[in-house]
């Protein structure tokens, strides 16, 4: 199969038939085999009995209802469990991603070796103040700190290869950061192509500020993630052993003052108090990182690596007579 296009999706039901048609249009005139998956995120409308409708008359269409609204990421999760195409896409229900950004998106990944392809809306016909500035502000912040030059880490439009996203996993509100996550999983080769945004044709944002909060926390997730999930140690014992040896070299300045002055009032200074914090939270620190490295050494999953590629050499057997 050439693509799996995954649409999550919550209250979305006066534009999922178009965007169903505009899809279908596409592969058609591309002769793409293909998959639709929808991920119904607990919608509260007639979403999934529009899909229901929509299954009858295109048997490429796929689906899954959540119980209940978990939220965008757990929805991408599911559908990358399923997906089936050699190229995996990814866009919003609500029709501000153009479907035929599909074939380019689709060559990229597929005949120019791309991991993974992340659209940029360079003009976008959202809000300015709510949505445009936060958004460039928060793009900024997350080149800065993970190093991966794209301008658009929160479009909705991007292309994968299918080995992609079977080795990544997507939780909490970290499909903001699904470029972050693939790069931390071995898969470097991440590329961004401009995309049409078009305006949204029906319903409203789902956009708001305590997603943009809770956007940052996770990057600071996965940036901590990323560098130390693996040796904690190397954080914690370091933080630990600095200002453990901070405080030490304080305290010791303290003590030398009061052998060679006997009328120095050593824990009358304030720098008697910082040394001991500074030694107190610097061993805390410090056994933090070991009981994190312990608990990281007994984990069932610590033996997980990607593998990209294997050749295994055949064993020639002889006959024993």
């Amino acid at each position: 199969m050439d693509i799996s296009v995954i649409v999550p999706l919550l209250n979305e039901e006066e534009s999922l038939p178009e965007l169903e048609s505009w899809i279908r249009r596409v592969m058609d005139e591309n002769n793409f085999s293909y998959e639709i998956l929808f991920i119904d995120d607990g919608s509260t409308d007639a979403s999934w009995h529009i899909i229901q409708q929509l299954s009858k008359n295109n048997e490429n269409i796929k689906a899954l209802r959540f119980r209940r609204n978990y939220g965008k990421s757990p929805a991408l999760n599911e559908g990358f469990k399923i997906a089936e195409g050699d190229v995996v896409i990814t866009m919003d229900a609500d029709l501000q991603d153009s479907p035929d950004e599909i074939p380019e998106l689709f060559d990229m990944v597929k005949n120019k070796g791309f991991d993974l392809v992340s659209g940029w809306k360079k003009k976008r016909y959202d809000s300015k103040f709510a949505k445009n500035i936060p958004s460039k502000f928060f793009n900024f912040t997350t080149r800065l700190m993970t190093g991966i030059k794209l301008h658009d880490f929160n479009c909705g439009l991007k292309a994968y290869r299918n080995d992609v996203v079977k080795n990544i996993e997507v939780y909490g509100e970290m499909h903001r950061y699904i470029p972050v996550i693939a790069k931390a999983a071995g898969f470097n080769h991440i590329g961004e192509k401009i995309v049409q945004h078009q305006k949204r044709k029906y319903g409203t944002t789902k956009f708001g500020m305590s997603r943009f909060v809770r956007g940052y926390l996770d990057l600071l997730t996965i940036t901590f993630i990323s560098k130390f999930g693996k040796r904690p140690m190397h954080l914690f014992g370091s933080l630990g052993t600095v200002l453990f040896l901070a405080g030490f070299i304080m305290g010791f300045y303290l003590v030398f003052q009061k052998l060679f002055n006997s009328v120095y009032g050593m824990t009358d200074r304030p720098l008697f108090y910082l040394a001991l914090i500074c030694m107190i939270i610097g061993t805390q620190l410090f056994l933090t990182g070991f009981l994190a490295e312990l608990i990281q050494t007994n984990s069932p999953n610590k033996k997980q690596y990607g593998i990209a590629e294997k050749i295994m050499g055949e064993k020639k057997q002889t006959d024993k007579k």
